[in-house]
């Protein structure tokens, strides 16, 4: 199957495509601020996480499964189709009930997000050739920076003022913008042919996924609770495989996902995913209740990050042709542990602008793994795999999130009981979950010296992995001319 997307429509739509990342971007910091609200009307503060998690769940399992699904059928139908779901979702989660309702509610928007994210960078792959593509992909990037500035803003704004339901509702607009401008100017010729779509393979794959994050987000639950997950994960991904191997048509490409450029790719954006979650979680909590400064301050701290992605993906082009695709990867790689690095040396007396400098430094590092994996993964298949080979990145990130955020955390619990002997362990629990914890925390020497070590702990296990995703960085297949601009990868 091959197909074509008209280009004389392109500004149109990487308008739509702007509005639809937008859409799903500033809905995670926007929900984040408005929670603390909704659990005060709606109860259940013990399924506060599951609002984000089963948000994350479904966009993480259906990412992959949609990438396949635009091979297929073409990007239009798809995509579309992923954003009906959104914005049905988002209509009923604003009358949601209860905690349960909104849970239910926000996994089908994951439904329909998981479809958004990998079929538009996909759709810019199909557009624009390879000394184009950075420069689309650098302002679909500033997007997510934008939203993640605006979004906490809005979202108090939107609970001070009306109802906490629309900041779901402000969503169908911007859905049915997106739509509008997907049926007029994104038109596609795709050649109709016989598929068997794999559908026990993707309930082998959704099980598995599932466990799998539901294991690792509930670290807390009890040992067979855990246990029983992983045989589940286990079987079920063992089931996925075998199906996957004599399927006709596999929802996952074995061969797709083994090539060593894809694989390579897949690991280093993994551990890169892995590493940019622990600083996006810890080093806040470091600002506040470390070095005693505002949540302002704190997060100017982690803006410096979404400065920085944003400008290297759209310096990625220049980069490319001045010193080639392979030396731009390996050496601008090598910001993201050297950004790492600068959280090594923080101490109770540091500034935050150390801090600011090592998160702006891992943003920029972060930028240029993650587009020159999207581009080198694009540009290695044919127009009938790119929807799997660029969803497969999204996937690994996805991933990666999930498996930082929950083994770092661990890192974090198991300092705070080492260096806290007991007394002051528990006593560091107290304060941490106080409304003013993190304020209190700063003014109590003793208890603020276990937390600066325990969190030293853990910016030790994100500059291991920024040193892993940087390693694997040289992995990666490419060859020393590529990206040059008179060069084919």
């Amino acid at each position: 199957m091959s197909g074509t997307v008209d280009k004389t429509k392109r500004p149109w739509i990487i308008a739509s495509i702007v509005l639809a990342t937008f859409m799903v971007a500033i809905e995670a910091t926007i929900v984040a601020t408005a929670m603390p609200r909704i659990v005060g009307q709606l109860g259940g503060f013990t399924y506060y996480s599951w609002v984000f998690s089963a948000f994350l769940l479904a966009q993480s399992t259906t990412t992959v499964i949609y990438g396949k699904l635009s091979d297929v059928f073409g990007r239009k139908p798809i995509l579309i189709g992923g954003i009906i779901i959104f914005l049905i979702a988002s209509a009923a989660a604003g009358f949601a009930w209860s905690m349960s309702s909104l849970i239910a509610f926000r996994l089908l928007q994951g439904v329909g997000a998981g479809a958004i994210q990998p079929v538009t960078m996909t759709v810019v792959g199909d557009l624009y050739k390879l000394e184009e593509r950075a420069r689309v992909q650098g302002v679909l990037a500033s997007v997510w920076a934008i939203s993640a500035v605006t979004g906490p803003v809005a979202g108090g704004v939107i609970v001070d003022n009306v109802s906490w339901g629309w900041i779901f509702w402000i969503n169908l607009p911007l859905g049915l913008l997106t739509i509008v401008g997907f049926v007029l100017f994104l038109h596609e010729s795709v050649k109709p042919r016989r598929v068997q779509i794999d559908y026990l393979g993707t309930l082998f794959f959704s099980v598995a996924i599932i466990s799998l994050l539901v294991m690792l987000t509930e670290t807390t639950s009890s040992f067979g609770t855990i246990a029983s997950l992983a045989a589940v994960f286990c079987v079920s991904g063992t089931l996925f495989l075998a199906q996957e191997r004599r399927a006709p048509e596999p929802i996952i490409s074995l061969a797709l996902w083994s090539q060593r450029l894809i694989a390579t790719s897949n690991v280093a954006t993994l551990l890169a995913g892995m590493a940019l979650i622990g600083l996006t979680t810890v080093l806040p909590i470091y600002v506040q209740g470390v070095l005693g400064k505002s949540p302002l301050v704190a997060g100017f701290t982690l803006t410096m990050l979404v400065v920085g992605w944003p400008m290297a993906v759209m310096l990625s082009n220049r980069f490319y042709r001045a010193f080639g695709i392979r030396n731009t990867l390996r050496s601008g790689s090598l910001l993201f542990p050297v950004g790492a690095a600068f959280l090594l040396f923080l101490t109770p007396d540091s500034s935050p602008v150390s801090a600011g400098l090592g998160s702006f430094l891992m943003g920029f590092g972060m930028g240029l793994i993650s587009i020159t994996s999207v581009v080198l993964v694009q540009e290695s298949v044919e127009w009938s795999m790119r929807g799997s080979a660029t969803a497969s990145i999204i996937f690994s990130r996805s991933l990666g999130n999930t498996l930082g955020a929950t083994i770092l955390g661990a890192i974090l619990n198991m300092g705070i009981f080492y260096f806290g002997s007991g007394d002051l362990a528990t006593k560091l629990q107290e304060v941490l979950n106080q409304p003013a914890g993190l304020t209190d925390l700063a003014t109590t020497p003793a208890i603020r010296t276990v937390f600066h070590s325990a969190l030293h702990w853990t910016f030790w296990g994100v500059f291991i992995v920024a040193m892993l995703a940087f390693a694997t960085t040289w992995l990666i297949p490419v060859s020393r001319e590529a990206g040059h601009k008179e060069a084919r990868i």
